[in-house]
């Protein structure tokens, strides 16, 4: 709100009648010589009224968020040109009466009210005087729009639902076989109890797994998800995963390891590589069908910022890929996003998309698409060299 508040006020500028723009500044906001800013270049709906109650400026932003020209508002009333009503219908100008009201009221704090068609907007205001307890000599309105909080507030709340339904089930599990055991120990056999208890053990289990991944989506929504990078043998690191489904029964034919040598050095977090090689090689075997071909290769990726000679950066490459349906074209946007599943068959939707935080917070990158063999087929990178803090 600096830039339409204090100083700025002298800056704007009534609009000229063809309404070609939104308003003018002929000086400088503060920011130094020459660096006036505009206001249609403010990314919030600026709306100025000068001491008449009379629009003298609105941007283009505003104009956007409203579905009012600016034609339209500039030298009407104030609240006629922003008609807002609070929640509880309410015409909010008349409410707050910021001209005749409290002479020691300088703002009003941010807050959802209503535009005609009951749109809501994020409304705050300031109220400029000369001086202390002096007249206001401009009202500006700052406006934005709530599409983008409805989205994290929808997020927030499906995040929610789905936590609930996916700890209900195995909870209710746990207290059914617990308190059977509890209540009626002797009536069972041996095998009984221990089946019983194996499927409390692997309902906890499954608790656990969803309690690390809602931790893992704070830390990557928030930016600290913490890396402890040294040497990964990322070869050595896909054939465990595939001896550990061997043993568990799956054939050892249906895998497929190509390793490319030589591999250069890799510098990563040991336990978060494996987690994404956990999740994309259980989708496969899962999900997929025939035989689960892992490549492993060293690679080049262009920097974002090339230095002169336009080198690239090394990476390594590991590419999951099956010979299943594959993963329909309309959904290949979806696929790291939360909670999508790619078939009904278990899964809480959340581990592509946390797959995709890991990789990015190495500075790699991570995509899907077909495979040769027709099925699902994700490539991953990550960069590669001894990091620069320990050079």
């Amino acid at each position: 709100m600096s830039v339409g508040t204090g100083g700025a006020q002298s800056a704007l500028r009534a609009r000229d009648a063809r309404g070609t723009s939104a308003s003018r500044h002929d000086d400088t906001t503060g920011a130094g010589p020459g660096l006036g800013i505009d206001p249609d270049d403010l990314p919030d709906g600026i709306v100025v009224a000068d001491e008449h109650g009379r629009v003298i400026c609105f941007n283009a932003a505003a104009a956007r968020i409203t579905a009012v020209p600016a034609a339209e508002a500039l030298g009407r009333r104030l609240e006629s040109a922003l008609p807002l009503e609070d929640l509880e219908g309410r015409r909010w100008w008349q409410l707050t009466d910021p001209y005749g009201g409290l002479a020691i009221r300088n703002s009003q704090p941010e807050r959802n009210l209503l535009l005609p068609g009951g749109r809501e907007v994020l409304v705050s205001a300031r109220y400029v005087r000369t001086r202390p307890t002096g007249p206001v000599r401009r009202v500006v309105v700052c406006l934005r729009d709530t599409e983008a909080r409805r989205r994290t507030e929808r997020s927030h709340a499906e995040l929610i639902a789905t936590v609930a339904h996916e700890l209900r089930s195995p909870l209710t599990s746990v207290k059914g076989f617990t308190a059977t055991l509890l209540a009626k120990w002797e009536r069972f056999t041996d095998d009984q109890k221990k089946l019983m208890l194996e499927t409390v053990d692997a309902d906890a289990n499954r608790v656990t797994r969803l309690i690390a991944e809602l931790l893992d989506i704070s830390r990557i929504d928030s930016g600290r998800l913490e890396l402890r990078r040294q040497p990964v043998d990322i070869g050595a690191a896909v054939g465990r995963h595939i001896q550990a489904y061997v043993a568990s029964g799956q054939p050892a034919d249906r895998f497929l390891l190509r390793i490319e040598q030589p591999l250069p050095g890799l510098w990563a977090d040991p336990d978060k590589v494996d987690q994404v090689l956990s999740n994309l090689i259980e989708n496969a075997v899962r999900h997929g069908e025939g035989t689960v071909t892992i490549d492993v290769a060293p690679s080049t990726s262009a920097r974002e910022r090339p230095d002169e000679e336009g080198t690239a950066n090394a990476v390594t490459s590991v590419t999951v890929s099956d010979e299943g349906t594959g993963i329909p074209e309309e959904s290949m946007n979806r696929v790291f996003t939360r909670f999508w599943r790619g078939s009904k068959r278990g899964g809480t939707g959340l581990g592509l998309y946390i797959v995709k935080g890991i990789v990015e917070a190495h500075g790699g990158t991570i995509t899907v698409g077909r495979a040769p063999g027709g099925g699902a087929e994700f490539r991953f990178t990550l960069p590669v060299g001894t990091p620069a803090y320990l050079l």
